[in-house]
Order: structure tokens, then C-alpha cells, then sequence
């Protein structure tokens, strides 16, 4: 007769019970619990028709990112690129997963493929660099270092820079004193996009335009802590620079956009309302004189333009003002938030 089997609600293991736990392990003791290793270090990498470079690039990030103690990922944005980057770039994902790739559906910007990197990275600490071989990734455990130091972003500085003298490095030293006088955050090399930041900072961050060589000085009104370090530089080996001295009036703009956004970003009616209150008191005055000229001295009005434009001047303040208070209002608008992308991805190979 077949002996039958029972299960003891005990969780002994004696003669006909079956024990719900392996053998050895009903002890007591709690065993440590084990998190998951998160990310360090996030590489941030735009890639714009550089399918030349992308190999050196991947073997120099390889062999210094393996020697760091430290969990990384590489996320290279392709951005439109019309050449064979993706596909090189592909290749590299199936080689390495830690290597992730981003494509764009068409050629959005350095600054949203930067935007994408930053929205997807997952490390604590965020590294970009160039494509083009010109940033050396053998800096990189150098800015790490001064990392560690409590900075909230470390900036590389093109001491030597290898690049032409008047479209490139001129236009560059002009917009960078500019820069720091302005807003009070002294680094040489706004331009180089070897740079470190906290994760933490870049979350409180937008960025639009070609805003992104500005993030030191966007993050400025944070309190950041900011260090400068000399990095190495080479001369572009593959293909062209993608801009030249055209860039020069696009840096104008941005640095006027920021300056507003920064100072008058939400308090808008501040400015124009400055503006507009001293040219409506220039304009009044202007007028109110014109007129006791004529009612007291007889002084006709008729062959001075002054009179014209003292009226225009004193609606022109009545408009700035008129401008300070729309501006009130789009700024609320803008704060709140619509959620809306501003760039738009068709692949994202992370697995």
C-alpha cells in the first residue's frame, strides 16, 4: 500500500512532512539585500554625418570608459544624419549595448539632440562630447576628478584650440567675455562641448534654440558651482565643420534670449514697462512744453516736427507698456508648461 504524503503546516522536515522551503534554508538571519547598480556616468553624444569618425570614436571612448570604475552608457543622438552614421552606429549598439542610439526622423539641432540625450540618460553624472574626434575622450576621468571635488559642472577649456583663426577662434573669444560679463560666470570656453554635469542640474533645465553651449550660464540663477579645466583639442581628421562665421549672429541672438529669460523671464513687464514709462514721460514733457510754446509765446506748431514726434514717442511708451503686460501674461502661459517635444525620434536601440 502506497504511503501517502502529506504537507505539514510546519515548517519542519520531519518523517512524511514536505518541507516549502529548500533544505538549509529555514534559518532566521535576514539576508542582505542587493540593489541594483545604477548608471554613473551617461555620454552624450550628437553625431551629424560623421560616419568616418564614429569607429576611432568608439574605440578611444572604449578603452577609457572601461579602465573607470564605474557603470556608463554612451547615448549618441543621430541627428538626420543623410550619410551611413546610423548604420555604423547601429553596429556599435550590437557590439557594446552599453552604447545606445537615438535617431532623429530629420535634422532637428545640436541642441535637441542634446535635449534627447539628457531626456533618456540615466547616469548621475552627464558627459557630452563631440562627434567629430576634435574633444579627446582621455579627458574625461580628468573632468570626472574635478567632479568630485562638490562641482555641479565642470567645463572643458580649448586652451590650444586647432581651429582657424578669424571664423572660428576670434568670433569664439568675443562672445565668451561677452558671455561672462554679462552673466557673471567667467569660463574662456563657452563653445567647447566637453563638459560634466549633474543630472539634477540639466532636470531643471529647458533647453530651445542653440542654447546648449549656454548651459553653465542658463544654470547660473541656480547657485551652481562651476570649475574650468584645460582639455585637449585636435583637428578635425574627417569631413567639415558644420558652421562657420555665419554662426556669429546666431550667438548674438541667443546670448540677447538668454539675458531676457534670465533677468526678465518672469518679470517681463520690468523692461517694457521701463522703457515705456520713460519714453511716455519723455514724450509727455516734450509735448506739454510744445504746447505752453505756443499758447503763451505765440510760437506756431505747424513747421516743427519735434511736435509730431514728441506724440509718437509718447505712444511708442504707452505700447512698450502695452507690451509688458502681454509679455506678463505669454510668460505665464510659457511656465506653465505644454508638454510639446521639440524634437522628434523615429529609433531608440537601448536593448
Amino acid at each position: 500500500m502506497q504511503k501517502e504524503t502529506t504537507l505539514n503546516e510546519n515548517t519542519g522536515s520531519g518523517p512524511g512532512t514536505i518541507s516549502p522551503f529548500p533544505a538549509g534554508s529555514q534559518d532566521n538571519t535576514i539576508k542582505p539585500f542587493e540593489p541594483v547598480k545604477k548608471t554613473d556616468i551617461s555620454i552624450i553624444i550628437p553625431v551629424y554625418n560623421e560616419e568616418q569618425s564614429i569607429i576611432p570614436l568608439y574605440n578611444s571612448l572604449v578603452v577609457v570608459l572601461e579602465k573607470l570604475d564605474k557603470k556608463y552608457e554612451v547615448l549618441l543622438v543621430d541627428d538626420g544624419s543623410t550619410d551611413n552614421s546610423f548604420e555604423k552606429l547601429a553596429g556599435l549598439h550590437e557590439k557594446n549595448k552599453n552604447f545606445k542610439i537615438i535617431r532623429f526622423r530629420r535634422n532637428f539641432g545640436q541642441t535637441q539632440a542634446m535635449r534627447a540625450g539628457f531626456d533618456n540618460a540615466k547616469g548621475d553624472i552627464i558627459i557630452t562630447l563631440d562627434a567629430d574626434l576634435q574633444n579627446d575622450p582621455a579627458d574625461i576621468p580628468a573632468i570626472l576628478k574635478k567632479m568630485d571635488e562638490s562641482y555641479d559642472i565642470v567645463s572643458g577649456w580649448r586652451k590650444n584650440r586647432r581651429d582657424r583663426l578669424f571664423s572660428r577662434r576670434m568670433p569664439s573669444v568675443i562672445a565668451n567675455r561677452l558671455i561672462s560679463r554679462l552673466f557673471n560666470v567667467h569660463i574662456h570656453d563657452y563653445g567647447c562641448t566637453l563638459k560634466a554635469y549633474k543630472k539634477d542640474i540639466l532636470d531643471n533645465i529647458e533647453l530651445y534654440g542653440e542654447m546648449h553651449r549656454y548651459i553653465p550660464a542658463v544654470a547660473s540663477w541656480m547657485g551652481v558651482k562651476i570649475a574650468e579645466i584645460p582639455v585637449n583639442h585636435h583637428s578635425r581628421k574627417y569631413g567639415k565643420a558644420k558652421y562657420g562665421i555665419s554662426r556669429t549672429f546666431r550667438v548674438i541672438l541667443d546670448i540677447i534670449t538668454i539675458k531676457f529669460l534670465l533677468t526678465y523671464s518672469k518679470k517681463p513687464m520690468q523692461i517694457f514697462g521701463l522703457i515705456g514709462v520713460l519714453a511716455s514721460l519723455i514724450g509727455f514733457g516734450l509735448t506739454i512744453w510744445l504746447l505752453v510754446e505756443r499758447v503763451f509765446f505765440e510760437i506756431s506748431l505747424a513747421n516743427r516736427p519735434l511736435f509730431i514726434l514728441s506724440i509718437f514717442i509718447f505712444l511708442g511708451g504707452i505700447q512698450f507698456v502695452t507690451m509688458g503686460l502681454l509679455g506678463e501674461i505669454m510668460m505665464r502661459t510659457y511656465h506653465e508648461g505644454t508638454g510639446k517635444p521639440t524634437y522628434m525620434i523615429k529609433e531608440f536601440l537601448k536593448d
